[in-house]
């Protein structure tokens, strides 16, 4: 199947090479399994290629994908109800011939003889026949040696009929409502299916990010572990030559030996991270790698300070979010279901038409047989049900209540998102600009406590103190970068900013997305009328 989509910022550059051919999730060769090698044959992915990959594997966009075409399925059936349905019927039936005269007179076939496919009694010819008139001749009746009449009629031991009728609705109170409420079951399925692509989008940037960062807490911590091994290896020279005491070296061999869990820490964590981007992005897991990791990333933590107004990004949030418009759809698809509900108080009307081949008894014969044409209107109206439709009624208002309840609730959710994720970019902004400068006088305070440390001004402990102070300042500047992205992705996502689609994705996209039904901005209730002044 071929998707185009368009994806704003970053993505976009690599939409404009082409189409991407999603292979099926069983196949050994798939497109995301044929990314740029690295010199140990591990797939190497870049922020971009591991985006396109997610939306094309991802299970749970798979899973999104075919709930819109099991909601379009529904509208099929559903909109059945309402056309013509055609209905061919035949039956064929032999019966035994020695049944056949039982079945005519009862069983009782006594004091005649009965040939093979023939009634030869009075009884059966009282029916086949008419009996004779009670008014006849005088002299018949008269006659000494009256004869009874037999008539020897042969019954066909082969019967069949054909049919084919057609039913046509007329009118009912519960079939269009129900119609137009499988549309927006459809419109619900697209937007939540929007929604996990902006969530795909977003977690898969921060599993990339944490990939990075960690790959560069790796080298502070090796950075560490090596200025601590000179520091050991200078205190051991120092301790040979006799100016330093024992305690020196202990020391600095203790401070090693503590930083090199961290290391090992870190190592971990970065394995770890990969392992979790590849799970998002599909890659099943290959034995001919061993121990190798599943994936490379290629990239860089950026730091683009973007200028954001909290006013406006939360108006944004709520006309964009496809998470506020699934809720706007749940509440039009449960007004229909309330229309259904009040339509069993009016009368349904049923046509029936068409016609019938029924074979001769007599005679199996295609030539021999009676045929006609049938019609029929039938039509019912509930007067009393014991209050059952009452009933319903009650139920889908109060459902259609809790939806509404439940939109004004997302709406709030809306907004408590979007102003979590400015607060956290205020943060990590903040500690940004604060580690930067930091950084550059931490790294200045250990040249400076190594030269006191070698000029016999200083100590150990100052160059051990300083030593921290820098890992410090270099661990949270790197944590502060990573929350800034990981915050910057979660604000494009509960903006609705994360991705914008020019695509029919295969022609996923129903029409009616694209009006403003849909529209769910501070200016509208739950379902997508205006607000009163009062209300806003």
């Amino acid at each position: 199947m071929r998707k185009y989509f368009v994806i704003s910022g970053f993505v976009a550059a690599m939409i404009s090479a082409g189409s991407v051919v999603r292979a099926g999730a069983g196949e050994g060769s798939t497109s995301a399994s044929n990314e740029t090698l690295s010199a140990r044959g591990v797939p190497t992915f870049t922020l971009d290629k591991a985006i396109l990959t997610a939306l094309q594997r991802n299970p749970d966009i798979l899973r999104a994908e075919q709930e819109i075409k099991r909601t379009k399925g529904v509208i099929i059936q559903i909109r059945a109800q309402a056309l013509p349905h055609i209905t061919p019927s035949g039956t064929f039936e032999w019966t035994d011939p020695n049944l056949i005269g039982a079945r005519i007179l009862g069983g009782g076939t006594s004091g005649t003889s009965t040939t093979l496919g023939t009634a030869t009694t009075a009884g059966a010819a009282s029916i086949v026949n008419s009996p004779a008139s009670q008014v006849g001749d005088v002299q018949a009746m008269a006659s000494p040696t009256p004869k009874p009449t037999v008539t020897n009629t042969q019954l066909s031991d082969v019967s069949y009929s054909i049919s084919v009728l057609g039913t046509q609705l007329v009118f009912n109170g519960t079939t269009w409502p129900s119609i137009r409420g499988t549309f927006f079951q459809r419109d619900s399925a697209y937007f939540a299916f929007r929604n996990t692509l902006d969530q795909v989008i977003s977690i898969v940037k921060t599993q990339f990010y944490q990939i990075v960062v960690n790959k560069a807490l790796i080298g502070v911590q090796e950075q560490s572990v090596h200025l601590l091994e000179s520091q050991l290896k200078d205190q051991q020279n120092r301790f040979e030559a006799g100016t330093v005491p024992r305690f020196n070296v202990l020391q600095a061999e203790v401070a090693l030996y503590n930083q090199i869990p961290n290391l090992i820490t870190a190592q971990n964590n970065y394995r770890i991270s990969k392992l979790a981007l590849a799970k998002t992005i599909g890659l099943d897991f290959n034995p001919l790698r061993g121990e190798n990791p599943p994936l490379e990333v290629v990239g860089e933590m950026p730091y683009i300070p973007r200028n954001i107004a909290l006013v406006d990004a939360i108006e944004l949030g709520k006309q964009r979010r496809p998470f506020l418009k699934q809720a706007r759809a749940n509440v039009l698809n449960q007004i229909e279901q309330v229309h259904v509900a009040l339509g069993q108080f009016l009368p349904t009307i049923n046509t029936t038409g068409g016609g019938e081949w029924v074979s001769s008894p007599t005679n199996s014969s295609w030539h021999d047989i009676s045929k006609g044409w049938l019609a029929q209107v039938q039509g019912s109206v509930p007067i009393w049900d014991s209050g059952a439709i009452y009933g319903q009624v009650k139920q889908q208002r109060a459902l259609l209540s809790e939806t509404k309840i439940t939109y004004d609730d997302d709406v709030r959710q809306v907004e408590l998102e979007v102003q979590q994720a400015y607060s956290n970019l205020q943060q990590d902004r903040e500690l940004i600009q604060s580690q930067e400068k930091n950084v550059e006088q931490a790294e200045e305070a250990l040249r400076l406590a190594k030269a006191r440390l070698d000029a016999g001004a200083g100590t150990q402990l100052d160059v051990l103190n300083a030593q921290v102070q820098l890992l410090t300042a270099q661990s949270t500047r790197l944590q502060a970068l990573f929350g800034y992205n990981s915050a910057l992705a979660e604000f494009d996502r509960v903006t609705g900013a994360q991705s914008t689609y020019t695509e029919s994705f295969a022609n996923l996209t129903p029409r009616a997305t694209r009006t403003k039904t849909y529209y769910t901005g501070s200016d509208v209730d739950a379902t997508g009328k205006p607000k009163s002044s009062l209300s806003r």
